[in-house]
């Protein structure tokens, strides 16, 4: 496999790891020259285990988490017998590692490392992303040891749409005003909430935070607070929340993990509170809305070729590719062949219904704004008509310039979808993607569709 060039894009090394349906690489882009890893995945295997969707569904988390501090997924691409992920190549090794190599972490470099961890954690929150899977092992180093990377998504789910085992009983003891609960017992033993281990119903959010307690606690003491030879006596003390800290153990530290690793979900602090204890915001670096801009467009960006959408969709081929340079995700944008008047028409309609402000910037531009804050602000939705070729036939796109994200969603999924059907032809997503059956192993082709 070493010297192999895959695509005519990548030179595939050595062999970093193997997992149960595949193996990671080394690699090169031979035009960039950027090292990467490749993890090349037995597409065979991972129908024989029934992973195909699981597969699916990290690769759509791991394209809508993109920040400094989860390692980010570059390319797709897949032949008739194999998968391939382009992955961001980390060379500084895991946290466990080096744990285990030099023992606890100085106070202010684990401080550093639990803001990078923390800022991480709570951007996949914001986006509906819930890790389920935060250990030491998961969290990697960059080659100079300045920064951490969040990995493996595998155990990832979405904290909205329907509950993991569909069932829509009502739930009143829940106070943390989550958008589903789960019940699947995921993670590590020695990283997983209490609530998990007694097989309760849990906020994916809420357990992922008791994971980074569990983090914070190991990288300052050198060992996790819940230890034992025996795995039974380790969950018991889990479950009762039995753990005391080492001598020397920072008092202020003490005091935010103390409000963390509490056993009862709904009295655990939020993310919102770690992040504005005092301890955490120590010589923490401000990065901007980090947020915005990695996914708020500008009203002057320039509009994506709507000929080259129309003809991917007309030809079956991958459209991620497509959008991902403009921050676009797929379900914001619909084929019509109604008149711009009548769709803005539709628009205003929807708009008033919602009682929300509508704006016209130019005549097939409107920006439409929601008369409640949310979690980010109040939130702000531009709409655009574009003629394709013709003006027989246009794209209509929606677009998010400010407020929540998961709220962006909800808008789409719930709201806009339902009130613009009378003028919609296709929406973008609801093409079926047609396999190229040629699978030639040097050539790549889509072979499923990518949408969240």
């Amino acid at each position: 496999m070493e010297g192999r060039i895959l695509f005519g894009k990548y030179e595939i090394g050595h062999l970093l790891g193997e997992g149960n349906f595949g193996k990671v690489y080394k690699g090169k882009n031979l035009t960039t020259e950027e090292i990467v890893a490749i993890k090349m995945m037995n597409k065979e295997e991972v129908k024989k285990h029934g992973m195909i969707e699981q597969v699916k569904k990290e690769i759509s988390l791991m394209r809508l988490v993109k920040h400094p501090n989860i390692v980010e997924l570059k390319e797709v691409m897949a032949t008739k017998t194999k998968i391939y992920l382009v992955m961001e190549y980390v060379g500084g090794g895991d946290l466990y590692t080096k744990i285990v190599k030099q023992g606890r972490f100085e106070e202010n470099l684990a401080r550093k490392y639990f803001q990078q961890v923390i800022t991480a954690v709570d951007f996949c929150h914001s986006r509906g992303v819930c890790h389920r899977d935060l250990k030491l092992e998961n969290i990697m180093l960059d080659s100079n040891g300045d920064n951490v990377k969040i990995c493996d998504f595998g155990l990832a789910t979405f904290l909205v749409g329907k509950e993991e085992n569909n069932n829509n009983n009502n739930n009143n003891n829940n106070n943390n005003n989550v958008d589903v609960l789960l019940y699947t017992a995921c993670g590590a033993f020695a990283y997983m909430a209490p609530e998990i281990i007694r097989g309760e119903r849990y906020d994916g959010k809420m357990a992922d935070i008791w994971s980074c307690g569990v983090i914070l606690y190991t990288l300052l003491a050198g060992y996790p607070p819940f230890q034992d030879e025996s795995r039974t006596k380790m969950l018991r003390k889990i479950r009762v929340g039995k753990y005391e800290f080492p001598l020397g153990f920072p008092k202020e530290v003490e005091d935010l993990v103390k409000k963390i690793l509490v056993r009862n979900p709904s009295e655990r602090i939020i993310m919102s509170e770690i992040m504005t204890s005092p301890w955490f915001k120590k010589g923490l670096i401000y990065e901007g809305d980090l947020y915005s801009s990695l996914f708020c467009s500008s009203p002057d960006q320039s509009p994506f070729n709507a000929f080259d959408f129309m003809l991917s969709m007309a030809s079956g081929l991958d459209l991620s590719g497509l959008f991902e340079s403009h921050k676009r995700k797929l379900g914001t944008l619909f084929v019509t062949k109604c008149s711009i008047k009548e769709v803005m028409k539709k628009v205003e309609k929807m708009a008033e219904g919602l009682k929300y402000e509508a704006r016209k910037e130019k005549e097939s531009r409107v920006v439409l704004q929601g008369g409640e804050v949310g979690r980010r602000g109040r939130l702000v939705v531009s709409v655009e008509v574009f003629e394709v070729v013709s003006p027989v036939v246009k794209v209509v796109e929606f677009s998010k310039r400010g407020g929540d994200f998961i709220e962006y969603l909800k808008l789409m999924e719930e709201e806009v979808r339902p009130a613009m059907k009378d003028v919609v032809w296709k929406w973008q997503g609801d093409w079926s993607l047609r396999r190229n059956n040629n699978g030639d192993e040097g050539e790549s082709f889509p072979w499923w569709n990518l949408c969240y």
